[in-house]
């Protein structure tokens, strides 16, 4: 097995290298950019420390873009479906979305108060890189989770320029996870959590088709974590000040968040050759890879979720006309037939669960504003726990 599906380009251990990866067979580098064509990048802010100034940090944060056919694609469409578990949270462009069954955007994810600069500066870079395509009508998709616990969320440290920054360093390969991008101050289980990502192969006859996860995991609470089918959260010996501590009852500060809050974004693709229907239900699936780590889904967690396809390359049909339609306007495209998707179903299943492990095991621990602390999943412990 390649290196670099056991451990991330820094050289951290992922959850291949522990042993607690679910079953499935990967692709190259167990990640969503294992799906020709898509390009991540991110932008990632570390700064100060001690008590939290809005607008002076301490600064825990980022920006997470991605690029479905690349910089070259912007503006070519994907078969595209989207699935909310729970809608506290946001992911713009999902009403175009489920009208036309498409996405021809980058997606950004970053925290929940960083929405509309996502949006500007996903505007701003596609009239930079293509003016033509600028012209019409831009509906991106920018998702988000919560990151108050360790960042200054109100101080408006992620800007459209760093949004920028982020797609012009969008590339293809191998992944950093854990506190990187827009899950740079994200906690899961209350451990800290963040980006994580995670592939499988699909083979269909001859073919062999990939389905790729990125996540953005700020969810579950402590008691609730599963891995390899064993509750582990109540059983590992690590401090818990996000839910133990009351960390919220001064009155310049927000109330302490119950928990199991935070929020977890999935963006599921696939070079499968996938309607929209499809799309929808795949993004429908995820909720099973989450659940098998352990979460039940709080009311203050936005569980929400997208999936596209990228085969079928073509020109949009959604910009405005010109001229008069013509038998070349029609436009066809195959699909995986609808009683062959059960593997692409168990192929989200495994790599969602195994996603929300990379982003848990591939991280440290953190220290944020007001010097609130997110310990990091202790390995040694969890190997213990999971040899009985």
């Amino acid at each position: 097995m390649p290196e670099h599906r056991s451990f991330s380009p820094d050289g951290r251990p992922r959850a291949r290298a522990l042993g607690i990866a679910p079953g499935g067979t990967p692709g190259p580098w167990n990640a969503i950019t294992d799906v020709a064509g898509i390009e991540v990048g991110y932008q990632t802010l570390i700064a100060g420390d001690g008590p939290l100034r809005v607008g002076a940090g301490p600064v825990r944060t980022g920006v997470t873009a991605i690029l479905p056919r690349g910089r070259s694609g912007v503006g070519r469409p994907c078969a595209a479906g989207r699935y909310s578990l729970n809608g506290n949270g946001e992911m713009t462009g999902t009403a175009w979305i489920d009208e036309v069954g498409q996405l021809s955007m980058p997606v950004t994810i970053s925290n929940t108060h960083a929405i509309g600069a996502c949006h500007t500066g996903a505007i701003q870079w596609i009239n930079k890189t293509d003016p033509v395509l600028a012209r019409e009508w831009l509906l991106p998709v920018c998702a988000e989770t919560w990151d108050g616990y360790l960042n200054d969320i109100n101080g408006g440290h992620v800007t459209p320029e760093l949004v920028v920054a982020a797609l012009d360093s969008a590339g293809s390969g191998p992944l950093a996870e854990g506190s990187a991008g827009g899950g740079t101050g994200m906690n899961c289980y209350a451990f800290k959590g963040g980006s994580g990502t995670a592939s499988r192969l699909v083979e269909f006859g001859s073919r062999t088709y990939t389905v790729g996860v990125f996540l953005q995991a700020n969810f579950g609470s402590r008691h609730e974590l599963t891995i390899r089918g064993q509750r582990v959260g109540a059983q590992l010996e690590v401090g818990n000040p996000m839910e133990s501590t009351d960390w919220g009852t001064a009155p310049d500060r927000t109330p302490a968040a119950p928990g199991g809050a935070g929020s977890v974004i999935v963006v599921v693709a696939t070079d499968a050759p996938l309607d929209p229907l499809q799309c929808t239900a795949m993004a429908r699936r995820v909720p099973f890879g989450l659940a098998r780590t352990g979460t039940t889904g709080s009311l203050f967690s936005g569980d929400l979720f997208l999936t596209f396809s990228t085969a079928a390359d073509r020109p949009s049909d959604t910009g405005f006309p010109i001229g008069e339609p013509t038998a070349a306007d029609l436009v066809t495209a195959a699909r995986v037939p609808w009683n062959r998707m059960d593997s692409m179903y168990a192929a989200v299943v495994e790599a969602v669960e195994e996603a929300v492990l990379n982003a848990l095991i591939v991280n440290t621990s953190m220290t944020g504003r007001d010097g609130h602390y997110s310990p990091a999943l202790p390995h040694d412990q969890l190997k213990a726990l999971l040899v009985h």
